[in-house]
C-alpha cells in the first residue's frame, strides 16, 4: 500500500508541472480513527490527498481557500531584499542541520508574501521532484541570476552548499547595503523636487488665474516678470496635457530604450560616471561590487574566467562591464588577472594594487573583500557629504523659485500706487 502511494505522489509530481501551488483547508481521519483539519499548501485537492495518505490520514474534505483581502492586499512582486532575506534564513536553518525541503516548507510556511510563498513552493516542488537545488533555481532567472546559480551549484558540487549559502547571503546584505546607500543618495533630493514641481504646477494652474482677474483692472503694463508667470500659466492651463502627454512619453521611450537597447544602456551609464560627486559615488559603488562578487566567486572555487560574466553583469554599470569582458578575453589568451586589469582605466589604483598582492600571496579573495569593504565605506561617507551639500542648495532653489513667483504676483500691487497716481 505504502509503495502504491509513493508511485502516485511521484506520479502526480511529475503531472504538475508549472502548476500554482495553493492553500488547501482539509479533514479526514488518523489512524485512530479521530476526526482532524488542518491546511496544507499543494497544486490540487489531488495532490493534498495523496500527501495526507502518506501522512496516515484519510481525508474526507479538501476545499481550496479563498483568497482574502488581506492575502490580495499584501501580494506584491518578489524583490532582491526578498530573495536576501529568504537566502540568509535558508543558510542558517541549513547551517542548523535542518533538511533542505524542511526547511523551504518552515520558509513558505513564515511568508506574509503570497508571491514569496509561491516561488518558495515552486522551489521545493521541483526539488521534491528530483532536481537540485541549483537547476530549481535557474528555473526563476528574474529573482536567481547566472551567478547565484553557478555559486549553488559549485556548493552543491563540493559537498559546501551549507557554508556556500552563507556566504551568498552574506554578499546579497553587502549588495543590498550599497544599493541602500546609493537610493539614500538620490531619493530624498528627487522626492523633494518632485513635490516642488507639484507644489509650483497646482499654483500656476488655480492661483494664478485669480491674480490675472485682479490684474485685468489695473488699466497699466505689467511688468516682465508678472507677464512670464502669467504667459506660462495660460500655457499650463490651456495646454498643459500636452506637456503631460509629451512627458509621460519621453518616459516611457527612455524606459523602454534602457531596457531593449545595450548602447543606450552604455551611453547612460558612462554618462552618469560623469556626473560631478555622483558620478564618483556611483563609479565607487560598482568598483565595491565588482570586488565583492569576484572574491565571492573565486572563493567558491569557480574558475576567474568562468565567473568573469557573470562579475561583469553583478558591477551594475555597462561601463564597467565591459571593462570586465575585455578583461576575460585577455586572460582567455594567457595574460594574468592583474596584467588585464591594468589595461582598463576605470579600475582604481588601489584595486590594482590589491588584487596584485593578492594574486602574489594567494589571497586574491582576502584582498578584494578588503577593497570592497573600503569603497563601500567611502560610498558611505560621499553619500553623507552628498546630502549635506544637497540639503542648502535644495533650499535655495526651491526658495529660489517661490521668491520668483512673489515677486512676480505682487509686483504689480506695489506698483498699484504709481498706476492710480
Amino acid at each position: 500500500m505504502a509503495t502504491t502511494t509513493a508511485a502516485a505522489a511521484t506520479a502526480l509530481k511529475k503531472k504538475q508541472g508549472e502548476r500554482k501551488v495553493q492553500t488547501y483547508d482539509w479533514e479526514g481521519l488518523n489512524s485512530s480513527g479521530k476526526r482532524v483539519k488542518g491546511e496544507m499548501r499543494g497544486v490540487s485537492p489531488q495532490s493534498v490527498s495523496v500527501e495526507l495518505r502518506r501522512q496516515g490520514v484519510v481525508p474526507t474534505r479538501v476545499k481550496q481557500q479563498k483568497q482574502t483581502l488581506m492575502a490580495t492586499l499584501n501580494k506584491r512582486p518578489v524583490n532582491s531584499k526578498d530573495i536576501t532575506i529568504f537566502v540568509r534564513q535558508l543558510a542558517t536553518m541549513m547551517d542548523a542541520g535542518i533538511p533542505l525541503v524542511q526547511s523551504l516548507e518552515i520558509l513558505s510556511s513564515g511568508q506574509q508574501n503570497p508571491t514569496m510563498q509561491q516561488l518558495i513552493d515552486t522551489i521545493r516542488e521541483d526539488i521534491e521532484s528530483g532536481s537540485n537545488l541549483a537547476d530549481a533555481l535557474r528555473k526563476h532567472p528574474g529573482h536567481f541570476d547566472t551567478l547565484f546559480t553557478n555559486l549553488v551549484e559549485a556548493g552543491e558540487t563540493s559537498g559546501t552548499l551549507e557554508s556556500l549559502l552563507g556566504r551568498i547571503a552574506k554578499y546579497k546584505e553587502r549588495t543590498e547595503s550599497i544599493k541602500g546607500k546609493i537610493k539614500k543618495a538620490l531619493v530624498y533630493p528627487a522626492a523633494v523636487i518632485m513635490i516642488a514641481i507639484a507644489v509650483v504646477t497646482v499654483i500656476m494652474i488655480f492661483v494664478i488665474p485669480q491674480f490675472e482677474e485682479l490684474f485685468r483692472n489695473f488699466g497699466a503694463d505689467l511688468p516682465a516678470f508678472t507677464r512670464i508667470v502669467i504667459n506660462v500659466s495660460n500655457f499650463l492651463v490651456s495646454k498643459g496635457w500636452i506637456l503631460g502627454i509629451g512627458l509621460f512619453i519621453f518616459g516611457y521611450v527612455t524606459i523602454s530604450a534602457w531596457k531593449r537597447s545595450e548602447k543606450f544602456q552604455r551611453f547612460v551609464d558612462n554618462a552618469v560616471l560623469r556626473i560631478p560627486v555622483i558620478g564618483t559615488i556611483m563609479h565607487k559603488a560598482a568598483v565595491s561590487r565588482f570586488a565583492r562578487t569576484l572574491a565571492t566567486t573565486f572563493a567558491a572555487g569557480i574558475p576567474i574566467v568562468e565567473s568573469l560574466d557573470s562579475v561583469a553583469g553583478a558591477s551594475g554599470n555597462v561601463v564597467i562591464g565591459d571593462a570586465v569582458k575585455r578583461m576575460k578575453t585577455q586572460m582567455a589568451t594567457g595574460q594574468s588577472m592583474v596584467f588585464a586589469m591594468r589595461q582598463e582605466t576605470v579600475f582604481p589604483h588601489m584595486l590594482r594594487q590589491m588584487a596584485a598582492v593578492g594574486e602574489e600571496t594567494g589571497s586574491l579573495d582576502e584582498m578584494l573583500n578588503k577593497v570592497a569593504d573600503f569603497y563601500e565605506e567611502e560610498v558611505d561617507n560621499a553619500v553623507d557629504a552628498l546630502s549635506s551639500l544637497l540639503e542648502p542648495f535644495i533650499l535655495v532653489l526651491i526658495g529660489g523659485i517661490v521668491g520668483f513667483l512673489v515677486v512676480a504676483l505682487y509686483l504689480p500691487i506695489f506698483n498699484l500706487g504709481n498706476v492710480v497716481g
